[in-house]
């Protein structure tokens, strides 16, 4: 939802597209009043409004009214663990608190630390250089903050993650919860809207209190899923109150289950020979997060070192250097929930033995968890925003050896799933979290779905990717190898099959690469940007676009492409008919080529869209169309039927993924499909359960034991239902 090109009112318009497509519920992004002509709306400015940009409480109410009139219901992102503050005239709540301190009514709604200063004023990042003027909309001679550099990385109230704009709520407080979640209750309460998509809860002190609340609200069948970003060992708190996570971990499963595992030599070779050693990358990740605590995160480190040391009654000199070190073993967002019991003894244990110098520091942060809920939750806090900073904001771009592997929810070590690992896993959902969301595009992920899935194809060539890559580096050497890799890779995977580079993807390539290389901040960053090396990348760039090398690009994207097609229609089938609830991020029922943010929330041509559901003749929104509309159909099926996997037998079987909902739905895809071009499905065939068989997408009907080849002869994807009664 965007306020400069897609209010309630286009949403309103697209309602008998939607419709025909097969779409249950519209998903829309915050709508509470954000900054204003934010982009996104997850800096909300008043909570307790519906944002006029959008059309307030009255598009709303017409939205959601034409949306019921055809059967569409609603479900919206809420952003409970933050408010947007870069314009405290806009925020009238921080407004007042800046006038009038502790004072202030809503002293209590945000997480300051009134300690920080001598003089208890709030301590406010918010200058160029300590004794600037203050910044416009600042209460003018209030004596109850102080405006200081934001080199200086002190900052006197919880941020999100270490973005200073973004104020963090003390949600723990039911009043806090009561007034930032008037508007919510008010949807439910009038039934506009029929579930929630919670941002962030691991920000919050405490979750699992919020969730509980929060279902209190809303209600025993509200839809309530959390963007809670799961470890691939870890499983989601089974006594939330909520029906799943957002499904990153789905992404994972589903798109890993076509990377190819014998590319994982050649590539960890070619990434090696780029003057890296990927078998150091976990100490990479250990000192990346150790120095987001001490450095990015220092201020939030310094207020957790000086409420462990009243909790111990104790101090010592390593205790930042403890505290930094602990996180850095703790793989998971927070540790605190029941099931992670073990997570932080066994993270302790580890920091002892990587440095046994930091064990009397360790022991005092133990005995302080031991005594204190606020050491325990603002350990947890800092852990997630180290999490966050270290691995999906710097990490990811730094792990060149197969890019579509550095997801949101991914560990870009483990190259790819298999077969096994993913209907054991999918399994596992359709019994305990049936009704998780499933996505593959968010307006989070690094790159969008069809991207990844090009770039996937890489693992099935790396032998030539390798040597393509070595002869271009030499033909145009990027300033640094490893950033040339990565990029390489990234200009692969939204190159246009027809070869040609328009202005637009140039610039949004230029734009992504100032993105990926100060976020790796390997030679160039955001607080410093080194222009030198920035403007030598740019030229590269151009290099690469402009010459032979963009050509020889060019030439393997219309070598790889139909494969790439091929992945990216698997995954999507997949992810539509799996264990969950499938999400259709906006415009991926089309091939779409999004990198990053802010490039992913980019306005949809939905007129194209309109036209290819009319033709069906576009491969994806046949896909799309076919298995949404059985999803309405068949309901029970998906919602209650269970998972049986389906195997193929014969040469080829490997290349065969397939699984039953119920009794009456299967979903079949092909993968891996380089080298089956050419060795071909030869006899390799499937046996069908007892009945007719028809592939709601190509109309073709089958039966008993059936070659694979015929099942693919329309697309490399197939949906069959059972149709004979």
């Amino acid at each position: 939802m965007r306020g400069d090109s897609f209010t309630f009112a286009d949403a309103e318009n697209l309602l008998d597209y939607l419709d025909a497509l097969g779409v249950s519920h519209l998903y829309l992004s915050p709508i509470l009043t954000a900054a204003q002509g934010s982009t996104h709306g997850y800096d909300v400015t008043d909570a307790t409004t519906v944002s006029a940009e959008l059309g307030g409480a009255e598009g709303l109410a017409r939205l959601s009214s034409a949306a019921r009139s055809r059967g569409i219901g609603l479900v919206v992102d809420i952003v409970p663990n933050h408010v947007g503050v870069d314009d405290p005239q806009q925020n009238q709540w921080w407004l007042d608190v800046l006038t009038h301190g502790r004072n202030s009514p809503y002293a209590s709604y945000f997480d300051i630390d009134w300690d920080l200063d001598p003089d208890g004023r709030i301590v406010l990042p918010v200058l160029g250089a300590d004794g600037d003027d203050p910044p416009p909309g600042y209460p003018a001679d209030s004596p109850h903050y102080r405006a200081i550099g934001w080199r200086n990385g002190i900052c006197g109230y919880r941020r999100f993650f270490s973005i200073t704009s973004l104020a963090g709520l003390r949600q723990e407080d039911r009043a806090v919860f009561d007034a930032t979640h008037v508007e919510v209750e008010r949807w439910f309460r009038e039934g506009l809207v029929d579930g929630v998509r919670i941002d962030h809860p691991d920000g919050l002190s405490d979750p699992a209190g919020y969730l509980g609340w929060l279902r209190e609200l809303t209600g025993p069948e509200a839809w309530i899923v959390i963007e809670k970003i799961l470890a691939v060992d870890e499983a989601l708190e089974p006594t939330l109150p909520v029906a799943g996570t957002t499904g990153y971990d789905a992404l994972r499963e589903i798109g890993g289950v076509f990377i190819d595992p014998a590319g994982e030599k050649a590539l960890t070779d070619l990434y090696d020979s780029a003057g890296s050693d990927y078998s150091s990358m976990p100490e990479i990740a250990r000192r990346l997060k150790a120095e987001a605590v001490t450095e990015t995160l220092k201020s939030e480190l310094a207020r957790l070192c000086r409420v462990v040391i009243a909790a111990a009654g104790t101090d010592h000199t390593d205790l930042p250097a403890a505290v930094a070190t602990l996180i850095s073993h703790i793989e998971v967002y927070r540790s605190d929930y029941q099931a992670l019991s073990a997570v932080l003894p066994t993270a302790i244990a580890a920091a002892v033995s990587e440095r046994p110098e930091l064990a009397a520091p360790l022991a005092i942060v133990a005995s302080a968890l031991a005594v204190s809920k606020e050491a325990n939750v603002r350990l947890q806090q800092l852990c997630g925003a180290a999490t966050a900073k270290s691995m999906e904001d710097c990490l990811f771009y730094r792990d060149a050896r197969l890019v579509s592997l550095n997801e949101v929810g991914g560990e870009p070590r483990r190259f790819g799933v298999s077969v096994a690992e993913f209907h054991h896993r999918a399994s596992v959902r359709a019994t305990m979290w049936p009704h998780a969301m499933v996505t593959l595009s968010t307006h989070d992920t690094k790159r969008g779905e069809d991207v990844r899935a090009r770039i996937g194809v890489l693992s099935q060539v790396p032998s030539l990717w390798a040597e393509l890559v070595g002869k271009w580096m030499l033909a145009a050497p990027p300033p640094d190898p490893a950033t040339g890799l990565f990029l390489l890779q990234n200009m692969f995977g939204v190159w246009p099959v027809d070869g040609e580079i328009p202005p637009a993807l140039r610039d949004r390539l230029h734009a992504y690469t100032e993105k990926a290389i100060r976020e790796s901040a390997l030679h160039t960053s955001w607080n410093d940007p080194n222009e030198e090396f920035e403007s030598a990348v740019h030229r590269w760039i151009d290099t690469v676009l402009d010459g032979p090398i963009g050509a020889e690009i060019a030439a393997v994207v219309a070598r790889l492409d139909l494969h790439a097609r091929s992945d990216a229609l698997g995954q999507k089938l997949i992810s539509l008919t799996a264990p969950g609830v499938p999400d259709v991020y906006q415009g991926t029922e089309l091939w779409e080529d999004s990198l990053v943010d802010p490039d992913n929330r980019r306005p949809v041509d939905y007129a194209a869209r309109v036209e290819a559901l009319k033709t069906l003749r576009h491969p994806k929104i046949r896909v799309v169309a076919a298995a949404l509309r059985l999803r309405r159909e068949r309901a029970a099926s998906f919602t209650e039927g269970g998972y049986t996997p389906m195997r193929a037998d014969g040469p080829a079987a490997d290349h065969l993924v397939g699984f039953l909902r119920g009794d009456d739905v299967m979903t079949v895809v092909s993968r891996h499909t380089v080298l089956l071009s050419e060795t071909g499905w030869g006899d390799t065939t499937m046996a069908l359960p007892d009945g007719r068989w028809t592939d709601r997408i190509s109309g073709r009907e089958f039966s008993g034991r059936t070659l694979a080849a015929e099942l693919f002869a329309d697309l490399p994807v197939a949906l069959l239902e059972r149709t004979d009664g």
